[in-house]
């Protein structure tokens, strides 16, 4: 039998020990399913918002909650690990040498760090649940799984969903990897979070591209993160000036949020902190890489899943938009690249770079 002190007692040691293993945050929902996310998600996909991320339809069922993909499952333990940036992702905006690459791919391969860390609080959890006699099953989920992981963590008080549909943290800003642990045991749940975005529009007006037809609602057809990351083909035109330096993911949005000035590096799991050469990497260099080159570069990094073709096609499409002829060598040697995509955005950028001239 499951006293409730048991649990209460169990749940504030788990909170303490889930900091100890570098979680910035913790919060526990209910695991049932919530039909106002399952309408909404099934409205976005209809839409045709998702672009090319099957996976986001194929399990979209799945997706409705908890419960419809674990139906014993009783609570939610929703955490957040910091990546809070050293300086302002902004700062590089429009240099004509210099890339930029999103804060969260600057350093470790978040997937590793934080199911490394979940594992460690899920067997912690079973340890000291066998010790006073409760049986207890789980789950872990680090973004690779139907798990919607950003409305859980507003269920479970550790933040709310944005105007730019990411989970934004009053101590921690924007700056968050989630993750989650289905369980058996019915913890006593936290408060949801309320929504405190107010009549800020700052992410919406950031955003390059306006990927936000409303806010709340993103389509990631326009997206910049989308388009150099999960967007196989050569980029659409009409964001290809937009895009500027950014050659994977984008934090504009992200970066504009007001709740930041509270955010600080010292929550940052230590394993998080950006790679120096990931910092502001000469777009030269890259443009420079063939695929074993790329993949020592980046082992380890989650920018690595891309593969080269990608990256150089991203890294193209800064070069032409950077003004910058000292360029125009490194670009044309890929004039002739095998990949039909890379030999496509290469005749882009120099058309570009010839026109500045």
């Amino acid at each position: 039998m499951i006293r409730g002190p048991d649990l209460v007692d169990l749940k504030a040691r788990l909170v303490d020990q889930a900091r100890l293993l570098g979680f910035a945050t913790i919060g526990f929902a209910p695991a049932a399913d919530n039909p106002e996310q399952a309408r909404r998600l099934r409205e976005w996909l209809d839409a045709g918002m998702h672009g090319e991320m099957q996976w986001m339809e194929d399990r979209a069922d799945v997706r409705q909650g908890p419960q419809s993909m674990w139906p014993d499952a009783q609570s939610v333990l929703a955490l957040g690990m910091s990546y809070a940036p050293d300086c302002d992702p902004l700062a590089l905006e429009g240099d004509a040498e210099r890339a930029r690459i999103s804060v969260y791919a600057q350093g470790r391969d978040y997937h590793d760090v934080v199911k490394k860390a979940l594992k460690a609080l899920a067997r912690w959890l079973v340890a000291e649940a066998e010790k006073i006699g409760l049986e207890v099953q789980l789950k872990v989920f680090v973004d690779t799984a139907p798990v919607m992981e950003k409305p859980l963590g507003q269920a479970a008080g550790i933040g709310w969903q944005g105007k730019h549909t990411n989970l934004v943290s009053r101590e921690h800003g924007s700056w968050l990897f989630l993750g989650a642990i289905y369980t058996t045991l019915p913890f006593p749940p936290d408060e949801a979070h309320p929504d405190r975005c107010g009549n800020c529009t700052a992410c919406q007006q950031a955003c390059p591209t306006n990927a936000f037809p409303e806010p709340y609602r993103l389509d990631a057809r326009r997206c910049i993160s989308y388009l150099t990351i999960e967007h196989k083909g050569p980029i659409p035109h009409e964001f290809r000036e937009a895009m500027g330096n950014r050659i994977y993911g984008c934090d504009d949005c992200l970066a504009v949020c007001p709740w930041n000035k509270f955010a600080g590096t010292a929550a940052r799991h230590k394993a998080l902190a950006p790679r120096e050469e990931l910092a502001a990497p000469h777009l030269a260099e890259l443009l420079a890489l063939d695929d074993p080159a790329f993949r020592q570069k980046f082992s380890g990094s989650p920018i690595k899943r891309v593969g080269r073709d990608r990256f150089v096609r991203n890294c193209l499409i800064a070069a032409g938009n950077s003004g910058n002829p000292d360029l125009a060598g490194p670009v044309r040697a890929l004039l002739d690249d095998p990949d039909p995509v890379v030999a496509e955005a290469a005749r882009w950028a120099v058309a570009r770079l010839t026109a500045s001239l």
